[in-house]
């Protein structure tokens, strides 16, 4: 065995496709790299694939380059036992677990998950002090530490990730309690930080020292690039010169950056996060895939032998949301004129996701809101609907306290409670849903106070990737990108306030009008479909021309109701639904609404 005799029990690991040949073996050393990283060291006669992946230099270029130094020292031959194998003829002294999984595999690996012991236990279970489970990912900040990049200085060039922790003690151990962190960054800040501070400092200490564990992902940002790096290691603490730098722990960085500006608009909502430590696990799909094809990821998951039923995760994430194209079928089910105007629908959406439908009542926007919203969801399941009015408030669209009752205790108490939106955005950012499209419908949009009810969403609407901190749960907060919002908008009640600009920007709006198709020949359509005389058609357009406001001209919906055509119903609906809502735009000016606007007046017109 190699320098160095270990206190660990021997791992083992399985070689994809390796049926009917031995698994690896090796041992974790007490020994440590030059930056802190736990050495591992392979046994002789442990099998070795004979294929390297081409991508496996993007993440790591050492394995690769051991692998040709083992063979061209005779170390690393073919396999007499396996043939079609390799196998070491000598003890190997790697980097660490993970640098000795990929050696062996040919492909990235997470050494600290795949080296188990007999009983199956992960390496990573044997290390102290840190978080049982599964390994995560996480960003830490260091381009900007007091006005140093230490990312560059130090982080890339001598492997490792830090915090600055400039007050606190020295002694604090990696595994250390959030309840002791928390005492310890009270007396050690006491002058020298706020309230929020600290209470951020503990979360932040917490993370790196007790989450944190070997095998984790780590990303970081400096000179407008991504750097993705392992975890190698246990955390230290060590009193530096300039007290930037007191926490450290060993990492293994790949070669190169990733460019910012071209990382998917999901993993941006998070880099732009502002803490110091932030978890990443919910976009762990994401930086995996991160410069590899799809045919390199469908290599790597035939590498460890994914089950091929099932997509990788990289693969799932990187599946790209798609608006279906309206078809002739749906244009013909909302009698539209033209399925181009359909088509511009869904383009609009696609490019704004914020649209609002507006136009005098009548005019079926509601209804073609939720039918779209149905047709490019793939369903209804995907949809909700709300209306606003004028006491609706932020509380009750996205999240505030409200009063519930204990179903124990009987006790009524205010609980932080999710909204509409909150409710949609969490189903649409659910892990297997991201590449579903969601659809929000905001009926009577300007009913409400926008700027109150919308509060700090509105920058969401405008930089979909980024995210922001919220006013009652404190979490950090993005809209998904496959969340999309149809709002309806009345223009024929001068009660309701105008849409500020501010809104307008954000949203794209089309205008439902009996003068413009497709709402100007949709009763016609409706009573060819119907095989209804076309009499109601001509009425509302003799109607419409009468009426000099096309803010007060009446839509179609209200005589495409089958008790429109019982008997009576014409006259009826007329009466009461058509003639009042005219009263109300003459009021006080002394029209005769019946000698201008009633059916006997119109049908004479039309004769």
């Amino acid at each position: 065995m190699a320098d160095g005799d270990s206190q660990y029990p021997l791992f083992w690991l399985r070689l994809p496709n390796g049926d009917g040949i031995d698994r690896a073996r090796g041992v974790l050393l007490n020994e440590r790299g030059t930056n802190g990283s736990r050495k591992f060291l392979i046994l002789a006669g442990s099998p070795v694939r004979d294929h390297v992946m081409p991508s496996l230099a993007a993440h790591a270029k050492g394995p690769v380059k051991r692998r040709e130094e083992l063979k061209a020292q005779g170390v690393l031959v073919p396999s007499s036992l396996w043939p079609g194998w390799l196998e070491l003829t000598e003890d190997v002294v790697c980097g660490s677990p993970s640098s000795a999984a990929m050696l062996l595999v040919g492909a990235p690996r997470n050494g600290w998950e795949e080296w188990r012991t007999g009983q199956g236990a992960p390496l990573s279970d044997f290390m102290s002090g840190v978080w049982p489970g599964p390994n995560r990912t996480w960003l830490i900040r260091g381009s900007n530490v007091t006005g140093l990049d230490v990312v560059q200085r130090l982080w890339l060039p001598e492997g490792r990730v830090t915090l600055a922790a400039s007050r606190l003690r020295q002694g604090v151990r990696q595994g250390t309690s959030k309840e002791d962190l928390r005492a310890y960054v009270q007396e050690d800040y006491e002058s020298t930080a706020t309230y929020n501070q600290k209470l951020q400092l503990v979360e932040e200490l917490h993370a790196f020292l007790s989450r944190m564990k070997p095998g984790d992902v780590v990303c970081t940002i400096s000179g407008g690039r991504l750097h993705v790096g392992e975890i190698t290691g246990e955390a230290e603490q060590i009193e530096s010169e300039d007290r930037r730098s007191n926490l450290r722990r060993p990492v293994e960085w790949q070669p190169t950056g990733f460019p910012y500006d071209d990382l998917p608009e999901e993993l941006q909502q998070k880099l732009s996060i502002q803490h110091d430590v932030v978890d990443l696990t919910s976009v762990q799909a994401h930086i995996e895939g991160l410069g590899l094809t799809n045919q390199e990821l469908v290599e790597e998951a035939e590498a460890i032998e994914h089950d091929p039923s099932a997509e990788t995760p990289a693969l799932t994430a990187r599946r790209e949301l798609e608006l279906p194209e309206p078809t002739r079928e749906f244009a013909r089910e909302l009698l539209a004129h033209d399925i181009g105007w359909l088509r511009e629908m869904r383009d609009l959406l696609w490019d704004e996701r914020q649209l609002v439908l507006y136009g005098p009542p009548g005019t079926g926007k509601t209804y073609l809101a939720l039918k779209l919203a149905e047709f490019l969801g793939s369903g209804p399941e995907q949809v909700k609907l709300v209306q606003f009015h004028p006491s609706y408030s932020y509380e009750d669209f996205f999240e505030g306290f409200r009063p519930q009752e204990d179903p124990q205790t009987r006790e009524v108490a205010f609980r932080l409670t999710a909204g509409p939106l909150r409710e949609l955005a969490d189903l649409a950012s659910r892990e297997g849903n991201r590449h579903i499209p969601h659809f929000l419908i905001i009926d009577e949009i300007n009913r409400a106070n926008l700027a109150k009810v919308f509060g700090e969403l509105y920058f969401l609407l405008e930089y979909r990737n980024k995210a922001v901190r919220l006013t009652y749960s404190g979490d950090d907060f993005a809209l998904p990108p496959n969340l999309f919002l149809i709002g309806t908008m009345n223009t024929a009640d001068r009660s309701i306030a105008l849409v500020d600009a501010a809104m307008r920007r954000r949203f794209a709006f089309v205008e439902l009008s009996p003068r413009t198709e497709p709402t100007s020949g949709l009763l016609r359509r409706w009573l060819a479909r119907e095989g209804k005389d076309s009499e109601p058609a001509d009425l509302l357009d003799e109607l419409n021309a009468r009426i000099d406001d096309s803010d007060f001209r009446i839509g179609p919906s209200y005589l495409m109701k089958p008790g429109v055509y019982r008997d009576g119903g014409l006259e009826r609906t007329w009466r009461t639904k058509i003639l009042p809502l005219l009263e109300e735009h003459h009021y006080g000016e002394g029209v005769d609404i019946e000698k201008r606007y009633g059916l006997t007046v119109l049908r004479e017109s039309l004769r």
